[in-house]
């Protein structure tokens, strides 16, 4: 029996149906991802992917420690000059890379940090609020504005409520003058940095063991000297008398040990105790303080002793220091005044951006120290520790005795008569790090004793106690009537830098120093090198002709008299014009290289265009219209 046929009246209300059906589902497909979208945005704001190669936005374990650890609310803001940078590129990407490391830290923080980023506009308040923060302007902008970017964070007591700390007035305010894309490897230990100190309540404190008059001597009228002045604006400095000392508290953060001599077995075992506990110690001996006033004896007419050294504990620790050596140094010899004429100095070094280590956050922004009668370190056979150099000499020094070095006296010149390199960099200053032995192994019944320190513990060992001084780094200036002093070198700021870094906790000292985010572009490094080559060999040629010429023209020059003499002339100037003529030819030469080499560099480039904006997209298009035909095909084939 046939089937019966349904009519169009019957069949068009079910097809309406399942049209409405499908359009009812796109909307609440269309509201259930829009609001997938906006609730993922709040509960994954803190869950972020880092898929660069060297984890430039995965924050370290330390910097993390530092985040979690966080007692007081704190408020960061960030100041960068969005108009006056629209032509400095390089700093608007780091600008980005700052940004991104700050907004890290604040998703990471649950709430204990809230950032804010501020364009402080010309003569506005927030350029008088940026200045009052205390960040320092760059010149350069464009139009010549001032370009502020640097960071601004302040304390609030524990337990307010970061919504209600904007009421509240901070009780510590720190900043970051300015991020110097220079320093892009240390950006991220100099937040994790400020961070810390703002979570700190008080400042921290240091203590000093020296036998020079580093406290000066009122008596005298005698000013402290000014490295130790600016670490007292800082920190709480506290001087320590070792006849006395049989335990360093644990309230001493880091302790400067400055030229120690004739120390007591107590004080030896007191500072020994120090370093196994986790202490942080920097240790600054000399072959020859100059500013020792020890006195000699006159019943054994010996010559007094200006040297310090620590036997025990550096042999202990593995180090080897003769307090009886120089280093010289001719290629870094230091100018001095002697007669009314400058003379150079080989036993008085200035150090430049090549003998420091620009890889630890101490000495990377140094630009220049200057020392005096220094001796070095290395370690020893049998050392279980290891020696980071700071700051070293080149390879040009040489080691001699510290009496050589006297009598010499103002006649410096003798120190380079048969002077020979050793052709070693001499250590000055270094960090000393691993696991340190006690070196009282006698005293181990005492109640508290240690024997061994924890693996990552460091010290910090400098080889001269005259950088210190004033006169090696400031010197005084007359400035609107009133006697300034000006440095001319760094020395102290490393001073500076040592302790700040050592005050700080065991995470902060474990941040080291990360990849930069400016990634070398190695094709374009590729062609220039070539290119360079090129340009070299044309300019030995072009050098070799020059000579050649000239050779010619000298052979030419005696035959200038008598009847030749028009000839001769003639001769030169048509020797003259060919070299004029083929020296023209190679500065086309030269001029087509370069041009090849732009050529070649704008075709890389426009690849990558074509690539990036071109072929890629058609390639997804291409995919995409692939897929869909594939499922329209699959589909035709089910019905």
């Amino acid at each position: 029996m046939p089937r019966p046929r349904l009519s169009r009246a019957f069949t068009a209300p079910w097809r309406v149906s399942r049209r409405a059906v499908i359009y009812v589902a796109l909307a609440l497909l269309t509201v259930a991802v829009v609001s997938l979208v906006v609730s993922s945005g709040h509960w994954l704001r803190a869950r972020r992917v880092d898929l660069t190669a060297d984890k430039l936005y995965t924050l370290s374990p330390g910097t993390l420690q530092i985040v979690d650890g966080l007692q007081r609310p704190l408020r960061l803001t960030l100041y960068f000059s969005e108009h006056a940078t629209r032509d400095l590129p390089v700093l608007r990407s780091y600008e980005q890379r700052v940004r991104d490391m700050l907004q890290e830290i604040a998703a990471r923080s649950h709430g204990r940090v809230q950032l804010s980023v501020i364009d402080p506009v010309p003569y506005s308040d927030d350029e008088a609020s940026a200045e009052g923060a205390g960040l320092t302007p760059a010149s350069g902008g464009s139009n010549g504005e001032r370009v502020f970017f640097g960071l601004a964070g302040s304390a609030f007591p524990p337990g307010i409520d970061g919504d209600v700390a904007e009421s509240v007035a901070p009780e510590r305010s720190l900043a970051i003058a300015f991020f110097d894309p220079k320093r892009e490897s240390f950006l991220e230990y100099d937040v994790a940095k400020l961070l810390y100190e703002l979570n700190q309540g008080s400042k921290p404190r240091i203590g000093v063991i020296s036998s020079l008059p580093v406290e000066g001597n009122p008596v005298l009228g005698q000013q402290p000297w000014l490295a130790l002045q600016q670490l007292g604006q800082l920190f709480d400095v506290k001087t320590i008398d070792p006849g006395s000392l049989k335990q360093i508290g644990a309230d001493i953060r880091v302790l400067l040990l400055i030229h120690p001599k004739h120390l007591s077995d107590d004080a030896l075992y007191a500072i020994d105790q120090y370093v196994l506990r986790g202490g942080h110690l920097v240790v600054f001996v000399d072959p020859y303080a100059e500013l020792d006033d020890t006195q000699g004896d006159p019943a054994t007419a010996l010559p007094p002793d200006h040297s310090s050294d620590l036997p025990r504990l550096f042999a202990a620790w593995g180090v080897r220091y003769d307090p009886h050596e120089v280093v010289l140094d001719r290629s870094h010899a230091l100018s001095i005044e002697l007669g009314g004429n400058s003379v150079s100095h080989p036993a008085m070094l200035w150090l430049d951006a090549q003998q420091l280590n620009h890889d630890d956050v101490v000495t990377a922004s140094l630009q220049r120290l200057d020392l005096s009668t220094a001796g070095h370190f290395d370690l020893a056979p049998n050392a279980n520790t290891r020696l980071i150099p700071l700051l070293q000499s080149s390879n040009d020094a040489e080691e001699v005795p510290v009496q050589r070095v006297l009598q010499a006296g103002d006649n410096p010149s003798l120190l380079l008569q048969d002077y020979k390199p050793d052709n070693i960099n001499y250590v000055f200053a270094a960090r000393l790090r691993g696991s340190f032995a006690s070196a009282f192994p006698e005293r181990a019944k005492q109640p508290g004793h240690l024997a061994q320190s924890a693996a990552g513990d460091e010290v910090i060992l400098v080889a001269d106690t005259d950088l210190l001084s004033d006169r090696l780094w400031v010197e005084p200036q007359a400035i609107l009537g009133q006697t300034m002093m000006r440095p001319f070198a760094n020395n102290g700021d490393f001073l500076g830098n040592l302790v700040d870094n050592l005050s700080g906790s065991s995470a902060l000292l474990s941040i080291r120093g990360r990849s930069t985010s400016q990634r070398a572009f190695t094709r374009v490094d590729a062609l220039r090198n070539v290119a360079d080559q090129k340009f070299l060999q044309k300019e030995q040629e072009l050098e070799r002709e020059l000579a050649e010429t000239r050779q010619r023209l000298e052979e030419l020059q005696p035959g200038k008299s008598g009847a030749h003499a028009g000839s001769v002339g003639a001769e030169q100037r048509q020797e003259i014009e060919q070299f004029r003529q083929r020296q023209l030819a190679i500065n086309k030469e030269l001029r087509d290289v370069q041009h090849q080499l732009n050529a070649e560099i704008d075709a890389l480039g426009v690849r990558l265009k074509v690539i990036n904006i071109v072929l890629v997209p058609v390639l997804v298009a291409l995919l995409g219209l692939l897929y869909g035909w594939r499922r329209t095909r699959r589909n035709r084939q089910r019905r």
